[in-house]
C-alpha cells in the first residue's frame, strides 16, 4: 500500500493530482514541461521531476519506457479516489437523460437496459446492471414449429414482456399437437408464476385431469421443465454499450481491449464481481489487478447497489472502463443512477 494522502507534502500533492488529471483527460504519461506550463505552481520542470521521481519511488507514479513523462498507478489511481478526488454532480441534462430511459414506460427488463444503455453513453463507458431474474406472471405459452425436432416456446408475461426459447420436440408432434399443447397451457396456467405453473401442471397430468393425449403431455412437461430451468439462473446481468471501450486512446492496446470484450463475455464471472457490491450502500471501486477477473485487461468497475421500498437490495448498476476513466465525474452518475433505479423497481 501506498503512503496516505496526509503524509505527501503539500507539493507532492499538487504535482500528484496535476499528474492524475492530466492523464485521466488524455490517457497519456504527463511530463514535467506540462505541469510547469499548466499547474499555476511556479517551480521549474527540474524541480517538479524531482517530486516525481519521489512519488515513483512511493509506488504512486511510474515512467513508460517509451515517455519521459509519468502516468499514475493503479495503487496512485486507489489513492487519489480515496483521499484526493472531488465529485462532479451530474448536470441536469444528464439527470434527465437517464431518468427519461428508467420512465420510459414498459416491461422492466426493457427499462433497465434502456437505463443502462443511458449510463453507457453519458459515462462512455459499459453500462452494467444485475437484477434477480423476476418471477413473470404468465398470460400466455405457445409453441411454433421450427423443424421435425424442434419448436420455439413463447412465452408472454402480464407485464407484455416476451421470452423464447428453443425446445426439442419429443416423437410424434404434429402441428395440432403444438396448437393444444399451447392451447391448454394458456387456459390452465394463465395469472400464476412458472413456479405455480409447473405445480399446477404436475397435479392435474398426476391426477388424470388434463384432457390432452399423450404427445400434447409431453411436449407440456417439457416446455414447462425448460422454462422452469431458465427461471432459476440467477442473476440476470444486461450488459449494454461494449463498443465504448474500444476508443482512440485503447487502439494502441488492441490486447487490452480483447481482453476485456472476453471478460465480458464471461457473464456468470462478472455477474459474481457485481454480486460482491451488494454488500452496504456505498459505492464499491475496483481498480485494474484489485480484481482478479479484470486483471489482464487494466480495468475499472464502479458499482453500487440500490434498494426497494423494504430496503431489501433489489440489484447492482455499474460501468466498466479503462482504469483512467472519469472517476470524479462517473461515480456521482454511477450514484444517481442507482437511485433512479430503486424508484423504477420500487
Amino acid at each position: 500500500m501506498g503512503p496516505p494522502v496526509a503524509e505527501l507534502t503539500d507539493r507532492a500533492r499538487e504535482i500528484f493530482r496535476a499528474v492524475v488529471d492530466g492523464y485521466l483527460l488524455s490517457g497519456a504519461p504527463v511530463g514535467s514541461k506540462t505541469i510547469a506550463i499548466a499547474s499555476g505552481l511556479n517551480l521549474s520542470p527540474a524541480s517538479i521531476r524531482g517530486v516525481m521521481g519521489e512519488l515513483e519511488a512511493l509506488g504512486l507514479l511510474a515512467s513508460p519506457h517509451t515517455s519521459a513523462g509519468r502516468v499514475p498507478t493503479e495503487r496512485g489511481l486507489r489513492l487519489f479516489v480515496d483521499g484526493m478526488m472531488q465529485a462532479i454532480a451530474p448536470t441536469a441534462d444528464e439527470r434527465a437523460a437517464i431518468e427519461s430511459r428508467a420512465g420510459a414506460g414498459g416491461p422492466v427488463e426493457e427499462a433497465l437496459a434502456a437505463t443502462t444503455a443511458a449510463l453507457s453513453g453519458l459515462s462512455a463507458c459499459a453500462g452494467l446492471v444485475l437484477v434477480p431474474k423476476r418471477e413473470l406472471t404468465l398470460r400466455s405459452i405457445g409453441f411454433v414449429p421450427l423443424s421435425d425436432v424442434q419448436a420455439l416456446a413463447v412465452l408472454v408475461a402480464e407485464d407484455g414482456s416476451v421470452e423464447n426459447r428453443v425446445i426439442q420436440l419429443p416423437a410424434g408432434m404434429t402441428p395440432g399437437t403444438l396448437v393444444e399443447a399451447g392451447n391448454f397451457m394458456s387456459a390452465t396456467l394463465g395469472g400464476l408464476t412458472l413456479g405455480e405453473a409447473r405445480a399446477r401442471i404436475e397435479r392435474e397430468l398426476a391426477d388424470g385431469r388434463a384432457a390432452i393425449d399423450g404427445a400434447a403431455r409431453a411436449l407440456v412437461e417439457r416446455g414447462i421443465a425448460v422454462w422452469s430451468e431458465d427461471g432459476a439462473r440467477r442473476p440476470v446481468l444486461i450488459v449494454r454499450g461494449q463498443g465504448r471501450l474500444v476508443d482512440a486512446a485503447a487502439a494502441a492496446d488492441l490486447d487490452r481491449v480483447r481482453d476485456l470484450l472476453d471478460d465480458l463475455e464471461g457473464k456468470q464471472e462478472v455477474a459474481t464481481l457485481l454480486d460482491s457490491a451488494r454488500a452496504g450502500d456505498a459505492t464499491r471501486i475496483f481498480i485494474g489487478a484489485e480484481n482478479k477477473l479484470f486483471a489482464l485487461s487494466g480495468s475499472s468497475v464502479i458499482a453500487r447497489p440500490f434498494r426497494g421500498l423494504d430496503g431489501q437490495v433489489i440489484g447492482v448498476v455499474g460501468v466498466i472502463g479503462p482504469t483512467r476513466l472519469n472517476y470524479a465525474r462517473v461515480v456521482p452518475m454511477v450514484d444517481f443512477t442507482a437511485a433512479t433505479l430503486a424508484r423504477l423497481m420500487g
